[in-house]
């Protein structure tokens, strides 16, 4: 099925030939031709969205929800609408079929982030299942862009889901940082992008990863030493054209040719030939990624690409944002350390930033909340714990409780502080014990355990 995104790429592109073909006074038929498939994708635009086309106003502009790789926001407390999400990305909503199919086929009850829709999306993930029942292997691609050496604690969901993937079906994975997209995006030197991928790969490592079915690497490191890695690269750089990733990425003409050319290196991770030494250079092993939905912009033309080059698509598990503490509608930034938990942080630092900061869906007096409860939707202690309370049943009732009023704003902080306390101190103990020599083993290229 084709995104509204990708339709209107296609418009976007159809429209240039046009204009081409007509400046270039090329042959009539040539030029009818190309006429009659952009009325015929104008027709079936309005069909999809209910709007006319309208060059350079992509879908979605006018909608209260920004969601591109770079750039998260929204009007609405309760944070950005995923289901119109799903509708303008063309994706594919994870129902209790999908949950009820993945608890089959692994044997495992299904992680709290699918049970709760915290991942919430997919692409093809019926295929992957699919290659898996048949005892056919598949692998897990995830990354991290290293922007500095503070993560906190919205970054690990990729990575503590990852890592139940990894080890309720025993596969290999690879996890790309991306110092190279950092160096050209942010205000940072070669060098400290280079430093800021070792110094995350450390709290990746301190989430469990099996080394002997791990890859890290960055970017910097093996673009230099993999021919099959670059010439990846090249082949979707060959393949995807400027006003396709100007329509896809919104570039401009002032933008580095870096920056243009760096959704192929994202994009090459998907086809397990990039990695030789883990695939003995098959190209038929389906790929796994599980990241949020700001992402799939990447993967979308990386699906685009793939049979033009002769590899299968990578299938998708997107999930939802994590919030900042000051509220859904805000973004998190590592320039503002009130913003979020990091997992530098004390606990008195955690206290302290849950008390002052998280953002409140109770009432301004404790006499009003006790009459009329909260809203745990728009709070953001309710939020952080959906994501970290295991007991199903224990959220369950702390959601009732507050909304009926019989559990206060304050009571629900302390739940979550004494939630996050020991999980960022246990965090912060695993990662002492990473080694500098740790962090080289699993960044160095090497055969993986991978069952063929």
């Amino acid at each position: 099925m084709m995104s509204v995104m990708e339709l209107y790429q296609k418009l976007e592109t159809q429209a240039v030939q046009v204009k081409a073909l007509e400046t270039a006074k090329a042959d009539k038929t040539e030029i009818d031709a190309a006429v009659q498939l952009l009325q015929k994708l104008k027709v079936d635009y309005k069909q999809v969205t209910g709007e006319d086309y309208k060059a350079g106003c992509p879908p979605g502009a006018d909608d209260e929800d920004t969601v591109d790789p770079w750039n998260v926001s929204t009007s609405n407390a309760k944070g950005v609408d995923y289901e119109k999400l799903i509708v303008r990305f063309g994706s594919s909503k994870i129902d209790k079929e999908l949950v009820d199919r993945v608890e089959k086929v692994s044997g495992q009850k299904p992680h709290r982030f699918l049970r709760r829709g915290i991942f919430f999306s997919h692409r093809d993930v019926h295929q992957v299942l699919d290659a898996y029942e048949k005892d056919k292997c598949f692998y897990l691609y995830t990354g991290r862009g290293p922007s500095s050496e503070a993560m906190h604690v919205g970054h690990l969901i990729p990575f503590i889901f990852t890592k139940w993937l990894q080890d309720v079906f025993d596969i290999p994975l690879v996890i790309q940082m991306t110092d190279d997209e950092k160096y050209l995006w942010k205000d940072l030197t070669l060098e400290e992008c280079h430093h800021y991928a070792a110094e995350n790969a450390k709290d990746i490592i301190a989430c469990g990863f099996d080394v002997n079915k791990t890859f890290i690497f960055s970017d910097l490191d093996y673009m230099g030493s993999s021919r099959d890695f670059y010439s990846n690269v090249v082949k979707i750089q060959k393949h995807v054209t400027f006003n396709q990733v100007k329509g896809i990425f919104g570039f401009s003409d002032s933008d580095s040719i870096g920056k243009i050319s760096f959704p192929a290196i994202q994009a090459a991770p998907s086809f397990s030939n990039s990695f030789p030494q883990i695939f003995r250079g098959r190209t038929d092993v389906p790929c796994l990624i599980p990241c949020a939905i700001d992402q799939d912009p990447y993967f979308r033309m990386t699906r685009d690409v793939a049979p033009r080059i002769g590899y299968p698509k990578p299938a998708l598990l997107h999930s939802t944002f994590f919030p900042a503490l000051q509220g859904a509608q805000t973004k998190m930034s590592a320039s503002d350390p009130n913003s979020s938990i990091f997992l530098t942080d004390t606990p008195k630092q955690i206290k302290d930033k849950v008390n002052c900061h998280a953002f409140s869906g109770g009432k301004d007096t404790v006499e009003e909340h006790r009459k009329h409860g909260g809203n745990p939707d728009i709070d953001v202690s309710f939020m952080y714990l959906t994501f970290f309370l295991e007991d199903d049943e224990q959220l369950e009732k702390i959601r009732q409780d507050y909304t009926s009023g019989a559990l206060l704003t304050g009571e629900l902080k302390k739940i979550l502080i004494e939630t996050l306390q020991p999980m960022i101190a246990e965090h912060q103990e695993k990662r002492k014990q990473v080694t500098d020599e740790m962090v080289k083993q699993f960044m160095t290229p090497r055969p993986l355990k991978v069952n063929f």
